[in-house]
């Protein structure tokens, strides 16, 4: 087993006042030259943004942007015609292929919204823009990993633009579980969103991060109840 260790306190920050944002890899005026990725992942930033502030309308293009809502809600618009909220529980992505154009704001005018921004180098360029979200149960990743985000069109998850899988599970104090890869030779990006966990003897705390590549399964133990995402991805360069 392989493993690139990212603690929480290591990651770069961003304060705008409106934005306080920790990024795992390089980005924007955070310039780490080994931390600019792992495999196809290239971006994980954990975003607070301020009651009624938030990203006004910029542009992307070729890139699969996944954002997970953590607490709060996000106000979207886009340059399709898509205007959503995306709450805590669902899962947004967007495929900005030929180009987008898009807006994220905090829906509340009173609370912060803390969601997770994430971005993956996709398998095709150039493809049509998209945008899907759909609403996962908590219930059903209790003790068991569900799959959020995979390249199947026709499954219960959102489909992504990358042989990449997002999973999510709730871990129970004292459970364990193996996580086995969809895709022998892809890499997992572990992130423990909350709790404390063990992994191959070592200890992982809230917003820990950790790649495991060049093993096609791991096993691990909450030592707290603990929330995890995992993002499997091909290990390109």
């Amino acid at each position: 087993m392989k493993k690139t260790i990212h603690k929480a306190n290591t990651r770069g920050i961003a304060d705008f006042g409106w934005l306080h944002s920790k990024h795992t890899f390089s980005f924007s005026s955070y310039y780490n030259p080994n931390r600019m990725q792992f495999g196809a992942l290239r971006v994980l930033n954990d975003d607070i943004v301020a009651p009624g502030m938030g990203f006004g309308t910029h542009g992307h293009e070729n890139m699969e942007i996944v954002s997970i809502p953590l607490k709060g809600e996000l106000s979207h618009k886009d340059s399709m015609g898509t205007a959503e909220v995306i709450h805590s529980g669902e899962v947004q992505i967007m495929s900005a292929g030929t180009g987008i154009r898009h807006s994220e704001f905090n829906h509340s005018e009173s609370e912060p919204v803390n969601f997770l921004q994430i971005w993956i180098l996709p398998k095709e360029i150039g493809i049509k823009p998209r945008y899907e979200q759909k609403e996962f149960s908590i219930a059903d990743r209790q003790n068991k990993i569900k799959t959020v985000v995979s390249p199947n069109k026709n499954s219960n998850s959102v489909w992504i633009n990358q042989d990449s899988y997002f999973s999510l599970v709730n871990l129970e104090k004292g459970k364990s579980l193996d996580y086995k890869n969809h895709l022998a030779g892809n890499g997992v990006y572990l992130f423990l969103i909350d709790g404390l966990i063990t992994l191959d003897g070592e200890d992982f705390h809230k917003r820990d991060g950790v790649g495991i590549s060049e093993v096609d399964s791991f096993k691990m133990e909450a030592v707290e109840n603990s929330e995890i995402l995992f993002i499997e991805v091909p290990m390109i360069n």
